[in-house]
Formats: C-alpha cells, sequence, structure tokens
C-alpha cells in the first residue's frame, strides 16, 4: 500500500513540475544519523503563506508547518527516522488544492568518524588568514557585475583585493612547511554590501560562499587538501549580527526578526554586564539588541525559529566541509541563553569539537566567566570550550614595552599568568601576539627586531594554542595608521605582479627572512615537544629584567628565559633547583648546541633562550 501511495505522490510531481513554483529551502540537504532526528526546513517563495507540506516517503516525516507573518515564508518541523536511508525524500508544497512545486529533498550519509571529528587543540598552532588579501589563485573570480561592491582595487584599503579560496589552497603546501596545524579565515561567506565587503563580517546568505571567494564546492576542497596535509580548518562564525544587504532586510520571516526593525540603535559595548552583579536590565538590553555599526543588523536571538536556524547552519558547515573547529565572532553580544543552546547544541553533535569565542577584555575574570566548566556566581555554566586570551595578549605588550619596576614590565606578564585560577581550562585558550582588528605586533614593538623575536617565542611556548597572523613571519607591520585596512596587508606574492614572494623567498629582506626561518624552526619543533603542547607551567617571578617559565611533563621539560636588558645577563640556576636537576643538560632549540649546567647560564641581550632541559 505504501509502494501505492508513494507512485501517487511521483505521479503528481510531474504534474507539479510543470507549473512548479521558485521556492527555496534551507538547509538545502542533511544527513541521516545525526543524534538529534528533529529538523526545522525554512522555504521561501513568493506568496506560500498558507501552504501544505507533504512527504509520503517514509523516513521523513512532516509533523509541523509553521506560517510566518511574512507570506513568503514557511517553517516546517520534520522527523528523519534513525532507520531513514540516505538518498531523495520527495515533498510537495500545495496551496488551496494545487501543488505549487516539489522539492526531493536530499538526506545524504555522514563521513566515517564524523561525530568524533578532531579538533584543534594546544597541539596545535593557527595561521589567521584575512582571506581577500591572502592570495589571488582565481582571476576569473575577481568581480562580479550583479553584487554591489562589483570590482578590485589593491590601491584602497577598504576595498577587494582579490584573494580566494583557490588562493590559500594554493599555498597550503607553505603553510605547512612553515609548521602552522590549522587555519582560521576569516568569513568567506557572502558579504553582498556596498562598501568594506571584503572582510567577511556583514553575511548576506548564510548558505553560500562568496563568489569572489568561491563556491560551496571550493571551500569544501579547502578542507579536503588541508585535511591531507594535517591542517584542520577553523570556520569564522558570525551569530551576532549580519549585513545590511541581507535579504532578510528587505522581507523579515518575522517583525521582531531584527532588532529595532531597520533602524539602527548602537550597542552599547558594555559586554561586562553578563557577569555584573549590579547590572541594570536597560544595560544590558542595550548591549545585546544594539547593533555593532550600521551596517550590521543585529538579529533577535529570542525568535525561537531565527535560533533554530543559526544552529542548524553552523551544523549544516561543519558535516558538509569537514570542519576543524569554530571560532565565535562578538561573542558576549548575543542573547546568553542563546549563545548557549548554540554551543550545547553543536557539542551535542560533535562531542570533541573545539570553538573558541571572542571577548576582548582585559581582566581575565570576563572572559573566564564563558569557559565551559566554570560554576560562576550568578549559576551561569557555559559550554563554550574555549576563550580568545586577550588579557595575555595585552600583558606580553605592556611586558614588552614597558621599563622595568615593581608594577611595570615582566610582572604585566607574570600576573596575568596568575589570574589563571579563574579559567577551568587555561590550556585551551587561544593566545596570540596580534589579530586583524588591532596593529601588527612589530608595530606594538616600534618594530624593535629584538622584542619581536622574544614575543613570539613567547607565544610559541606559552600554555595555551598559539594563533598567528598571516605575515608575521615576515615583519608585516602598519606604520602609516591602525586602519584595519592596514592592518591588513596584502600577503607578498599572493598576486602574479608582486615582486616579493614570501612563498618562494624572491626578494624578501634578509630581516624578513630571518624572522620566517626563525618562526619555522620554532612552530616545527613544537610539534614534536609534549612539555609544550601538553605540559604544565611554573614561573619565577621577575627579577632585574629577566622572567623564567618551565613548561613540563613527566617525560619532557623546557626552560624559557627572557632576558629584557639590553646586556648580556648570567642568570643563576640554583634560583630554579625544585624543577631544574643540577645535573641537567641542555639543549638550545633553535642552535641545536648541548651544555652542562654550570654556575650560571648566559642569556643575551633582549632575547628569548630555550633550550630541552634532559
Amino acid at each position: 500500500m505504501k509502494n501505492i501511495i508513494y507512485l501517487l505522490f511521483l505521479l503528481l510531481s510531474f504534474t507539479a513540475f510543470s507549473q512548479e513554483k521558485s521556492i527555496q529551502i534551507e538547509p538545502m540537504n542533511w544527513w541521516v544519523g545525526m543524534k538529534n532526528p528533529n529538523l526545522q526546513l525554512v522555504l521561501r517563495g513568493e506568496n506560500i503563506k498558507g501552504a501544505q507540506v507533504k512527504s509520503a516517503k517514509a523516513g521523513l516525516k512532516v509533523l509541523k508547518i509553521h506560517h510566518a507573518e511574512s507570506p513568503n515564508y514557511l517553517f516546517v518541523d520534520v522527523y528523519i527516522d534513525k532507520a531513514a536511508k540516505s538518498g531523495e525524500y520527495p515533498l510537495q508544497i500545495v496551496k488551496d488544492g494545487k501543488s505549487l512545486a516539489i522539492i526531493n529533498y536530499s538526506l545524504e550519509t555522514r563521513v566515517s568518524g564524523s561525530q568524533n571529528r578532531e579538533s584543534f587543540s594546544s597541539k596545535d598552532v593557527i595561521y589567521l588568514i584575512t582571506p581577500d588579501r591572502f592570495a589571488n589563485g582565481d582571476k576569473t573570480n575577481d568581480a562580479f557585475p550583479a553584487m554591489l561592491e562589483k570590482d578590485v582595487d589593491r590601491s584602497q584599503l577598504f576595498a577587494r583585493h582579490g584573494g580566494d579560496i583557490q588562493g590559500i589552497i594554493d599555498r597550503l603546501d607553505y603553510i605547512k612547511k612553515m609548521g602552522y596545524t590549522a587555519i582560521w579565515s576569516m568569513p568567506l561567506l557572502e558579504n553582498d554590501q556596498k562598501v568594506q565587503s571584503y572582510h567577511g563580517y556583514s553575511i548576506t546568505n548564510h548558505y553560500k560562499m562568496d563568489p569572489r571567494f568561491g563556491t560551496n564546492e571550493k571551500f569544501k576542497e579547502l578542507c579536503v587538501e588541508a585535511n591531507k596535509r594535517g591542517i584542520k580548518i577553523i570556520s569564522d562564525i558570525v551569530l551576532n549580527h549580519i549585513g545590511s544587504g541581507h535579504y532578510w532586510m528587505k522581507d523579515m520571516p518575522f517583525k521582531d526578526w531584527i532588532n529595532y526593525g531597520t533602524e539602527f540603535v548602537s550597542t552599547n559595548h558594555r559586554r561586562e554586564i553578563h557577569q555584573d552583579p549590579h547590572r541594570s536590565q536597560a544595560d544590558k538590553k542595550g548591549l545585546v539588541d544594539g547593533w555593532f555599526v550600521p551596517s550590521m543588523p543585529d538579529i533577535n536571538q529570542n525568535n525561537p525559529y531565527l535560533a533554530k536556524y543559526m544552529i542548524q547552519n553552523t551544523i549544516w558547515w561543519i558535516e558538509y566541509a569537514g570542519l576543524g573547529g569554530l571560532r565565535i565572532d562578538t561573542y558576549p553580544y548575543s542573547e546568553k541563553s542563546f549563545s548557549n543552546a548554540w554551543t550545547l547544541a553543536i557539542s551535542n553533535e560533535y562531542p570533541r569539537f573545539n570553538m573558541v569565542g571572542e571577548e576582548w577584555s582585559l581582566n581575565p575574570i570576563i572572559p573566564s566567566y564563558w569557559q565551559k566548566g566554570k560554576v560562576n556566581p550568578d549559576g551561569f555554566q557555559s559550554g563554550l570550550p574555549s576563550l580568545m586570551d586577550f588579557p595575555l595578549q595585552n600583558a606580553i605588550y605592556e611586558g614588552l614595552t614597558e621599563p622595568e619596576s615593581w608594577n611595570q614590565g615582566l610582572v604585566k606578564l607574570y600576573s596575568v599568568l596568575a589570574n589563571d585560577l579563574v579559567y577551568p581550562n587555561p590550556n585551551n585558550l587561544v593566545i596570540f601576539l596580534d589579530n586583524h582588528d588591532m596593529s601588527r605586533f612589530f608595530t606594538q614593538v616600534k618594530e624593535d627586531k629584538d622584542l619581536f623575536k622574544i614575543g613570539l617565542s613567547l607565544i610559541c611556548t606559552m600554555r595555551g594554542i598559539p594563533q598567528i597572523y598571516y605575515g608575521t613571519e615576515i615583519n608585516f607591520a602598519n606604520p602609516k595608521s591602525n586602519e584595519h585596512g592596514e592592518i591588513r596587508g596584502d600577503f607578498l606574492g599572493g598576486w602574479p605582479s608582486d615582486v616579493k614572494n614570501a612563498v618562494t623567498g624572491n626578494q624578501l629582506s634578509a630581516n624578513e627572512k630571518n624572522t620566517q626561518d626563525f618562526l619555522a624552526s620554532l612552530l616545527n619543533w613544537r610539534k614534536g615537544n609534549e612539555a609544550v603542547t601538553q605540559g604544565k607551567l611554573m614561573h619565577f617571578a621577575p627579577v632585574d629584567g629577566i622572567y623564567t617559565y618551565f613548561r613540563y611533563t613527566d617525560k619532557s621539560k623546557v626552560m624559557v628565559i627572557v632576558n629584557k636588558n639590553a646586556h648580556e645577563s648570567q642568570v643563576n640556576p640554583r634560583l630554579y633547583q625544585e624543577i631544574l636537576p643540577s645535573n641537567a643538560k641542555l639543549k638550545n632549540v633553535i642552535s641545536g648546541q648541548i651544555s652542562n649546567l654550570g654556575e650560571y647560564i648566559k642569556v643575551g641581550p633582549k632575547s628569548a633562550l630555550i633550550v630541552e632541559v634532559n
């Protein structure tokens, strides 16, 4: 009987196709074998309100249809049976007794091991890329006349420059050779905006790569090719807002879809309200409901349909592309209940999956509030595994650039690490010297090559997951301004007309090549050192411009001595006798030289000595 019904359903389908209405469906497909068998389908088409959706094939069951306030949307709850097989599942859309369309919905087979996929961890080093400024691998996708920002112009800081996904693929071997094991690219989804569409944070289509970067298939190719080289792809997720050019802004499914409708009301940026025991509700609303900037409307995550849409969209990309992690933009600007539901939904499907949130606060108490495992005074318990360690970044900057005194200089670094007690898992924080939103670290240290190398040494040996911004390996700076367009400069050799090339080394200066070689040595050494990738941290309070710390496990030990002084320093090893044996042998990580532990340890002027202790 079921077979007869199904044949009749298909017969109706052929009739419907002749009068098929243009209806889009999101997500475009799904997978059998997911933990959560429930799925929300969003149908978008002209005047489809009031339509019914029917499924006659066992395995995909329509549970309920929700009619939006806009006449052009349907929200359809479906259930995927545990016994469902991969294949096509026809859905018929019927209104007023007439078939509007047949959608052959695809349920696919998951890649083996998808649920327990490996994610980024402290064993990894992340390479942060601004894709538009990294490399132009396909000139045919530089411009699309139908898009609002039509052309490339490398002479303009805030115009598109033409970098794309193919450019990243072409440089995967270079990235691997340098020692990076993960790539975090700024968002690649469509940003059909009139100006400044290059950065990716004004999304106008959540299921489509920006064609100027490439296609969905090209992004999947990047993930596959990266994985072949032992490199994970971390996707940059924007949960708080969309681009003003998003089709939702012209046709919202519900009137409350966007906070303040189409009117720009700025956020107050008071991120501490989540932790503040004295907060007002007005300040809370000002943070989470306000828009980031006029071109980024703030979405209302209290709308249950929108919340489910965003959760499913993230899961779709993880499964479709085979992602190895997520970075979440402007994490505390979202509704707390939503952001937690989002993280828990991801973790439910992928228990080993790592996600790092952006919380740009310098007081460790603030970001620690969001880390998984923290029981907060207000009872809130987050599901977010990792945070960007802005307090440590600021401490490194101040520690290296301030004059030494009892409360300045290297003591800043020591003090911020002493605050690790507020984190459930400080080893899972993402640590960095700079990123796409702040001055280059080479600029921060006023292009002092020695301090710059100390910073690199710290970030490669400190607890946490190192993230390094593209171009850091060749001394990228922003000497003219702190404008984002300058900070996000074009990678050398990413365009055919470039004379200097970071990949081939052509025309690089001696200083650029020196930094590149130095960083590659550190990163590739780090891969195989258990103490640095997984070990504990013990540090000793800075004295006279000297700061020493150890990374260690039962099997491995590394000592790092930072000498901020302009002269060579002789450090007494007896200061560290509780962890440094008197008969230890020291192997210099950079030079490879092995020496016995003597009466003192020489550390060159303005340098960091990194040694393996045996």
